[in-house]
């Protein structure tokens, strides 16, 4: 029997991943539970995937446009008019509005980089990338504060299971932002 081509299959893994992590955590992450999820032969995956951290890099690359999508819509960080610390929380707040399931996804497939290195460039990409955004309105010391404070803040939000709270965000984004300046 001839081998089908199937050009979409790769991606359909990818987003399979991203499902059963969000069903099951990252402990449910296997090639087999993926396999089945996309509805794919187990070889596929590990065709396309040798290892699982392949998988997971590629599913966290893919989660990571999450937030990048919600700062592109917006378009406020770039612009010198806007209130940056305004700016900054209402993006939070949007993102952390949107799929509790995916920011949960986001935030479990980043912190698993803790133990999985190879998880650790691509989860320093999104870092990276809202750092850079954020120099060019500030200094990229201040930038790389502002990068920790969201992040506790959204760490903060999904652990205690609490609403999050805008104007208390643009409040410490705004003095972190002072204190730079």
């Amino acid at each position: 029997m001839p081998r089908r081509y199937d050009p979409e299959r790769r991606q359909r893994i990818i987003d399979a991943a991203i499902r059963v992590a969000g069903e099951k955590g990252l402990a449910g992450l296997s090639h087999r539970s993926v396999a089945a999820a996309a509805d794919v032969p187990l070889g596929s995956t590990t065709y396309h995937f040798k290892t699982l951290d392949e998988l997971m890099v590629a599913a966290l690359r893919q989660a990571n446009e999450g937030f990048a999508k919600v700062i592109a819509s917006r378009g406020g960080l770039a612009d010198p008019r806007t209130d940056l610390a305004a700016e900054l929380a209402g993006l939070l707040g949007e993102w952390l509005a949107g799929e509790r399931t995916g920011v949960e996804l986001e935030y479990e497939l980043y912190l698993a980089a803790l133990r999985r290195p190879a998880l650790r460039p691509v989860a320093a990409e999104w870092a990276d990338d809202l750092a850079a955004r954020l120099a060019a309105r500030t200094d990229p010391v201040t930038a790389r504060a502002l990068v920790a404070l969201t992040d506790g803040i959204c760490l903060q939000v999904l652990l205690t299971g609490t609403s999050y709270d805008e104007e208390y965000a643009r409040e410490m984004l705004a003095r972190v932002i002072d204190a730079g300046t």
